[in-house]
């Protein structure tokens, strides 16, 4: 298989890429049900805009994707119907430099943070179990 038949680098070529396709291809989401999925429930941007999953991509097209927290601001620069290596998945677009800044930014922010909870250590010990019955029948 050559390099041709995974990336489309002409604006007037015959192929036809969907938008749920092409983010699985480009490794935005694990499967094509989850990338139509975030489609619908308008989780990608394509131009401003909702769209559905059987949106044909065009090379130039600016795609919002919201992933979880992270969000990416993408421009497509390649397209393909086959998922390949990550190395080829990511000559699919471009991510815009303000984007790829503000999501190392909430990264960082939250690696910063304390967590949440607190971390149990699994079962409770004796003296944990005697506290806990002292609080739940009161001090007698």
């Amino acid at each position: 298989m050559n390099r041709g038949d995974r990336l489309s680098v002409d604006a007037d070529s015959a192929v036809r890429v969907r938008l749920d396709q092409w983010l699985w291809a480009a490794r935005f989401f694990k499967t094509r049900s989850l990338a139509v999925e975030a489609v619908t429930g308008g989780k990608v941007h394509v131009g401003g805009q909702r769209s559905k999953p059987s949106h044909a991509m065009h090379l130039g097209e600016m795609l919002q994707i919201q992933r979880g927290v992270e969000e990416y601001v993408v421009t497509v620069k390649g397209l393909s119907h086959r998922r390949g290596p990550a190395k080829e998945a990511v000559l699919l677009y471009e991510e815009t430099a303000e984007s790829r800044r503000r999501r190392e930014e909430i990264s960082e922010q939250r690696r910063l943070q304390p967590p949440v909870s607190p971390s149990t250590a699994g079962r409770p010990t004796k003296q944990d179990r005697r506290r806990i019955v002292r609080f739940t029948q009161g001090d007698d």
